[in-house]
């Protein structure tokens, strides 16, 4: 069951609950106390830039034209002497930016490691909805990627698959079906 929190009061339930996190003290959502106000992107650092613009714009999303950086301002910012970038912006269909897709020319990487499990610690995948999962899934498939398992029908609600695409990024694509309730 899904719980969401609307105007200080848990859905479903009519208690009051005030924002305090586990440990009692005030949240963010607390107007005096500073916090995150709104998601920006995900940076995703990758080797092969083409490859993976490729499978995002597969997906329906709109990549931006690739742009280089470099200067001590970026290194500044995550911790790398020398760096030098190459990145794409990614949007979703609404306009707003969701990937930050980079590529580094310098420093290097060193060695590739295989894709972790699914079930390894960490950031694992970003799910988005889609209008028609089969479809995607066989754009998916016959562009030369696969599924992680296979298409579940989750409780008559979502159609759910995760893809994996370029370099072991895992897209968990799901799709609202109309016998769901609400």
């Amino acid at each position: 069951m899904e719980v969401r929190a609307i105007a200080g009061r848990t859905a479903g339930t009519g208690s009051d609950q005030s924002a305090k996190n586990p440990a009692g003290e005030a949240s963010s959502t607390d107007s005096h106390r500073p916090g995150v106000t709104s998601f920006v992107h995900i940076g995703l650092v990758v080797e092969d830039l083409d490859e993976t613009v490729r499978f995002l714009t597969l997906l329906g999303f709109d990549c931006g034209k690739p742009g280089v950086f470099s200067g001590e301002w970026i290194g500044r910012i995550i911790g790398l002497e020398n760096a030098t970038v190459e990145l794409v912006m990614v949007r979703g269909p609404d306009g707003s930016d969701v990937f930050e897709v980079v590529r580094f020319h310098s420093p290097s990487a060193g060695a590739q490691e295989p894709a972790p499990a699914a079930n390894r610690p960490g950031l694992r995948h970003v799910c988005f909805q889609v209008d028609d999962l089969r479809a995607v899934v066989d754009r998916v498939r016959e562009a030369g990627w696969a599924t992680v398992g296979e298409v579940v029908d989750y409780e008559s609600t979502y159609l759910l698959c995760y893809v994996r695409g370029p370099e072991g990024l895992i897209v968990e694509l799901a799709q609202r079906l109309d016998r769901a309730p609400g």
